[in-house]
């Protein structure tokens, strides 16, 4: 039996739940502290209705969430709205960035042909005038999982034709350019790839990416179709300084960026990239202004700030900022 033959054998025979076996790769890293968070951090545990009518139609779809997975501290606000993140190509990354909880290796299994149609299920059936689809890294499917994207946008078209769709992307590094054109043809509403940390953290943070790919990959979406709104995001409080922060924003705007979004870090385990520090509201708000300054279109820069957080309430809000500045 081969290496590959083991690892896939092991993944399928894995518990997921527990942190050593969903980031093997992170086991020989030294424990980080993970310091008491802040009033302003902590959320109530999710118990709504709403929230289990939600959770009820993911399962029932075999559909997997950024939400669940990620660990995300806004999930009963969101869920309890029927609103939620779906995340396609499966629930094991090819990726192992120290910050995120998704589950690392290779995957066990081929892309789900069914899934689109899945997804453009569950979409119907929660009403959502605005959902927003992302994955996994999937660096073992030689398009990068374009296609499968491609194919989801246009499922959700024709079972829900009045609802906008916001894709959160991987950044296709090891694919050649025809990927990103695949995704873009589909016509999303919203082109969405985040840069995550500011270029000197990405050798610890984000090591199998490249800053520069992933801007470049946006400012590509912007020419292959200027109409389209292009997303992008960042997490404060993993050690980066505030100069560097304002960097990244004067980088994203020369890439013609629209939306910009920046969140606090959030420690999944002590396995994990420790937190250097929590970053304020008050802190939160000038990077606001100051983006705004920039000539962002909209911008959400709170320490729950996610990248699908109010994802469709932010929509509107793009779609007006637009509006009024194509008017003035």
């Amino acid at each position: 039996m081969s290496p590959s033959d083991t690892n896939t054998r092991d993944l399928k025979t894995r518990d997921l739940k527990i942190p050593a076996q969903r980031h093997p790769e992170k086991q020989r890293r030294p424990d980080a502290p993970q310091p008491k968070k802040p009033d302003w951090i902590r959320v109530k545990a999710p118990t709504s209705e709403g929230y289990r009518e939600t959770r009820d139609i993911m399962r029932e779809n075999k559909l997997t969430t950024v939400c669940e997975e990620a660990g995300c501290p806004n999930v009963g606000e969101c869920w309890s709205q029927g609103h939620a993140t779906m995340m396609i190509m499966g629930e094991v990354c090819t990726r192992a960035c120290t910050f995120c909880n998704i589950a690392t290796g290779k995957p066990p299994e081929a892309l789900d042909v069914f899934e689109p149609g899945r997804v453009a299920d569950a979409v119907k059936k929660l009403g959502l005038n605005h959902v927003v689809i992302t994955s996994v890294d999937r660096d073992d499917v030689e398009d990068g999982g374009a296609e499968h994207f491609a194919q989801t946008i246009r499922a959700v078209r024709r079972q829900s034709p009045g609802t906008t769709i916001e894709i959160l992307t991987p950044d296709f590094i090891r694919c050649d350019d025809s990927a990103l054109e695949i995704v873009v043809a589909a016509k999303p509403d919203v082109f969405n790839h985040n840069l995550e940390t500011v270029p000197g953290l990405y050798p610890e943070v984000r090591p199998g990416a490249r800053y520069f790919h992933s801007l470049r990959l946006l400012q590509r979406v912007k020419e292959l179709d200027p109409t389209m709104f292009t997303k992008s995001g960042i997490m404060v409080g993993l050690g980066e300084d505030k100069q560097a922060v304002v960097q990244v924003m004067d980088d994203m705007r020369a890439a013609d960026i629209d939306f910009l979004t920046i969140g606090q870090y959030l420690q999944p385990t002590p396995k994990h990239h420790a937190v250097d520090r929590f970053v304020t509201p008050e802190e939160f708000a000038v990077y606001e202004k100051t983006a705004f300054n920039k000539g962002f279109l909209m911008v959400s820069a709170t320490p729950l700030t996610r990248s699908s957080y109010h994802a469709g309430d932010d929509f509107a809000k793009l779609q007006a900022a637009r509006i009024a500045k194509l008017g003035s």
